[in-house]
């Protein structure tokens, strides 16, 4: 009799006290400085709003954001330091779209993408801009791919290394194309960017938020965006379906992870206070004006996204023949 009684009132008991330990859990993190990984060097768009997310979370979390800039292969030398640190919350991953091109890119990796990481939050969509120099004879994605096949292999483009994001949209535009660029790969998006406003390349895919000031100068040319729609910060450049390039879609996101086996309080958390810094209206005018689309949502959602994302990247880089040891 007391063996039936005792059952039947332990798992409601079991689930409250778990309840409480989780609300006081989720109340005492940070307990202590949060070192902010961005796998990415500094002055590109990642270090950027890396930075100016730590900056918000450093006085909603009540506790300092260090941020740590670890570039190298991809992104995924700072992507291992989080996938094999403390499962805590103690340690961020700023992750970009490379966390999915990388599993197809890589033929190994030091980690395993899907089980590695525990998604937190998408923050922002960043479409691309489709750049020329100055001097390019070009004025459309018609003109570029007119002049394209008029001189095969006698135009380079840029990027900020094999296999990064902006090297795999110019790819997609050359396999939409069928025209035949020349890739130079640079050591960072900074030094990609400042190869095409000195004219040492023609073309380059870059982000809107770090390109728009050099268009805005008339130092460079946005021919298209590879989004969908058109984005409010540069609302006269044309998207790639505009351009007769229907089928073509190549759109960053910047988002952030934590090591698998983080405790769900914690993610929880750290969503909710993300969540609220990318609500702020200022912050969300900000963002409009440099070309940055916000996300949010919860991890869940996040996670089946990458899921998607990683499997039309694997199409990707299987049509564009990339691959890096």
């Amino acid at each position: 009799m007391f063996a039936k009684f005792a059952a039947r009132f332990a798992a409601p008991l079991f689930l409250t006290s778990l309840f409480a330990f989780s609300c006081a859990l989720a109340q005492d993190y940070p307990s202590k400085p949060v070192r902010f990984i961005v796998p990415f060097p500094p002055s590109g768009s990642a270090d950027i709003l890396a930075r100016l997310i730590a900056d918000k979370l450093t006085v909603t979390l009540g506790q300092s954001l260090i941020v740590e800039n670890r570039p190298g292969a991809g992104g995924s030398l700072g992507a291992d330091i989080v996938a094999k640190g403390p499962a805590d919350g103690h340690l961020l991953l700023y992750a970009n779209t490379s966390l999915a091109i990388n599993p197809s890119l890589y033929k190994t990796l030091p980690y395993d993408t899907a089980k590695a990481f525990a998604p937190v939050i998408n923050m922002v969509f960043i479409p691309n801009f489709i750049l020329v120099a100055e001097e390019v004879p070009a004025n459309s994605i018609a003109d570029l791919v007119r002049l394209a096949k008029a001189s095969p292999g006698k135009l380079n483009y840029s990027s900020p290394g094999n296999g990064t994001f902006p090297h795999l949209a110019i790819e997609l535009f050359k396999l939409h194309g069928g025209i035949n660029l020349v890739h130079i790969p640079y050591k960072g998006a900074a030094a990609a960017l400042q190869a095409l406003v000195a004219k040492e390349v023609q073309v380059l895919s870059n982000d809107l938020l770090t390109a728009l000031p050099h268009v805005k100068s008339g130092r460079i040319k946005a021919l298209a965006i590879t989004g969908t729609t058109r984005s409010s910060a540069a609302p006269d450049v044309p998207t790639m379906a505009e351009a007769r390039f229907k089928d073509y879609s190549a759109v960053g996101w910047q988002g952030i992870m934590v090591a698998a086996g983080t405790p769900a309080p914690v993610i929880a958390r750290l969503n909710a206070e993300i969540g609220k810094v990318l609500a702020d209206p200022a912050l969300r005018e900000r963002f409009a004006s440099q070309g940055l689309e916000i996300v949010g949502g919860t991890p869940q959602q996040f996670g089946e996204f990458i899921r998607r994302d990683t499997e039309k990247w694997r199409e990707a880089v299987t049509a564009s023949g990339a691959k890096l040891d």
